[in-house]
């Protein structure tokens, strides 16, 4: 298939994996795998996890990707395109759904960063006594029926804005510039979290696996997580995939991105969990983990604000390179699909996420009352797109890449048409990974998060 002109795309190889990497690095690698982390045993965890990252999330990121280059076209489209049986468009049904759910309670806490950032630049941190004041802080906050959808607003302006700029002068520029920023940063914090009394406790609890702590559980979490971190199954991959030129190398830039994330999220733990250990807090402290806790450690660390300002700067940029993918999918299918001009499709899109993060926020105050199968607007979202969208939006990704995409053109794709060369044994090895290991896993997950098993 030829490249279809008129499109933006990535100008650099390094582009291509910075912002690859940066919709795989969020708020899933600092916010939710250290929490995780403390809730599954530590240890026991991270190896469950770094298994599926090779058996699971590997194949089904390069499917995702491997769609989107050959399709050059957004999530709705592009299996559309691929395939003469049109029912394949269910797929981008799955990611724009998955996109609408992440992005509305996602740009929620992408507030709560920039709120903390805020707290933290005036050394706020170092002037409360203890856990139970911020305790307090964090959930009088997220109470308030106003501040959180100030907080909201900023943060979906700023990731709106970067989007409106386009691939290159504004997703790739930014990345470029931002995720070393936040790699470097995380390394400090790490460094810093290492050298505290007490932190070798911490460094047991992350890399000294205690095999008795695996339960179920565990497992299914691990695979989850290794899902949600890379933003697989949601359409980001593809769109950011749909940019790309057929000269890239597609498996070195893939596993590059799968690498980014998982090392970073082993330096966000190495960052938080040392200190959680240091100053005698439980690690199984669940979501309050970043915004309650940590502020709590920051208190009483030395130079522990400045450290704080530079960990809500981080937690911000994270939140918004995430952020940035997820709203371009949307972007994308708007622009090609129903003709509108890039600003238009920004703004319209800005309004929808804007208002249903709204009744996300307020779910955790004013409309707390009101469930929906017994969970609150935010933890709803939160769950139907970890757990049914992702997990079946990735299903079918694997399916249709092995079952209909076939033999040839993945074998085109790898290869980039032949200029690259694999051994015969790792292309049939792949091939039956797609086919076959990928989508029984994902099934497995999906059975037992209903308690079929």
């Amino acid at each position: 298939m030829k490249e279809r002109k008129g499109r933006d795309s990535f100008r650099s190889s390094l582009g291509v994996l910075l912002a690859m990497a940066g919709s795989a690095v969020g708020l899933g690698n600092l916010w939710r795998f250290p929490y995780l982390v403390g809730e599954n045993g530590g240890a026991a965890f991270i190896i469950i996890y770094l298994i599926a990252i090779v058996f699971l999330s590997i194949p089904v990121f390069i499917s995702e990707f491997m769609i989107g280059r050959r399709a050059q076209a957004n999530v709705f489209s592009a299996c559309k395109n691929l395939s003469p049986r049109k029912e394949w468009g269910i797929i981008g049904v799955f990611c724009l759904l998955s996109v609408f759910c992440i992005l509305s309670f996602y740009s929620v806490v992408g507030g709560w960063s920039v709120n903390y950032l805020g707290r933290a630049i005036i050394f706020q941190f170092t002037r409360e006594s203890g856990s139970a004041e911020l305790e307090t802080m964090f959930s009088n906050f997220v109470e308030n029926p106003w501040l959180p959808l100030i907080f909201h607003t900023v943060f979906l302006l700023l990731t709106s804005i970067i989007v409106i700029l386009g691939i290159q002068k504004g997703i790739e520029k930014f990345s470029k510039v931002m995720m070393p920023v936040l790699f470097f940063i995380i390394v400090l914090i790490a460094i810093r979290s290492l050298t505290l009394d007490g932190a070798s406790s911490g460094i047991n609890y992350l890399f000294k696996p205690d095999f008795s702590k695996i339960t179920a559980q565990t497992v299914i979490a691990a695979l989850g997580q290794a899902f949600f971190s890379l933003s697989i199954g949601c359409g980001t991959i593809m769109t950011y995939g749909s940019y790309v030129s057929r000269d890239e190398n597609l498996l070195k830039c893939s596993v590059g991105t799968v690498l980014s994330d998982t090392l970073f999220a082993l330096i966000a733990g190495c960052a938080i969990m040392p200190a959680v250990f240091a100053f005698g807090i439980s690690p199984s402290e669940g979501p309050g983990l970043v915004f309650i806790t940590l502020p709590h450690i920051f208190s009483q660390m030395h130079f522990g604000g400045v450290i704080a300002v530079a960990f809500f700067f981080t937690l911000l940029l994270a939140a918004l390179t995430s952020s940035i993918s997820l709203l371009e999918v949307v972007v994308t299918f708007a622009v090609e699909s129903l003709k509108m001009s890039r600003k238009k499709a920004v703004i319209s899109s800005f309004s929808l996420f804007w208002t249903i993060g709204a009744l996300c926020s307020l779910s955790q105050g004013r409309l707390s009352d009101f469930t929906i199968f017994g969970k609150n607007i935010f933890d709803l979202l939160d769950y139907i797109s970890a757990n049914i969208l992702m997990l079946g939006g990735g299903l079918l990704i694997v399916i249709f890449t092995g079952w209909v995409l076939g033999r040839k053109v993945i074998e085109e794709e790898l290869t980039n048409r032949g200029a690259i060369h694999y051994s015969p044994r790792f292309v049939n090895g792949f091939i039956f990974m797609i086919k076959y290991i990928a989508p029984i896993v994902i099934i497995a997950i999906l059975l037992a998060t209903y308690g079929v098993f």
